[in-house]
Parts: structure tokens; C-alpha cells; sequence
């Protein structure tokens, strides 16, 4: 019996970068306003509007999950922002 180490294995890629996690959006019932939420701080969500600008803050009890139809239109224009800027 030969003493002889195999020859090694070819260490395999890693794997290609998966889709961003699910991103979450928030009405602000004060304003009627959907947004992406961004962050957590001093208690109060952090929103951005879909197709981007500048966030808001929102406490909690004033803001209530989007509905489907609201998410998807708020992702419609979040690629259609992305495509028309290149982001």
C-alpha cells in the first residue's frame, strides 16, 4: 500500500450572489405615503419613496404594512427608476 497523498480536489467556486433580500414597504397613514423601509432609528421607521429621494420618519404606530397591490406597484416603479437612471 502506497503512502502517497491523492491528488487534491479543485476547491469549488462559490456560489454566485443571490437576489437581495425581500425589501418591505410601509404606508405612513399621517400622509398617505409609501415607502421602503430603510432603517429602524430612535423608534421611528425610516422611509424611502420606491423610486428613491429623500427618506422620512415615521413613528411605528402611525404606519401599517403595504398591501400586495401597493408593494407591487411600489417595485414597478422602483425598476422603472433603476432602468431609466441605471442605478
Amino acid at each position: 500500500m502506497s503512502k502517497e497523498n491523492p491528488p487534491a480536489l479543485p476547491t469549488p467556486s462559490p456560489p454566485p450572489p443571490g437576489p437581495p433580500g425581500p425589501v418591505s414597504y410601509a404606508v405612513d397613514t399621517r400622509t398617505d405615503r409609501l415607502g421602503q423601509v430603510m432603517d429602524r432609528h430612535a423608534g421611528r421607521l425610516q422611509l424611502r419613496p420606491p423610486q428613491g429621494g429623500v427618506e422620512w420618519d415615521c413613528p411605528p404606530e402611525y404606519a401599517r404594512p403595504a398591501s400586495e397591490a401597493e408593494t407591487l406597484r411600489a417595485r414597478v416603479a422602483r425598476l422603472n427608476a433603476e432602468s431609466r437612471w441605471g442605478l
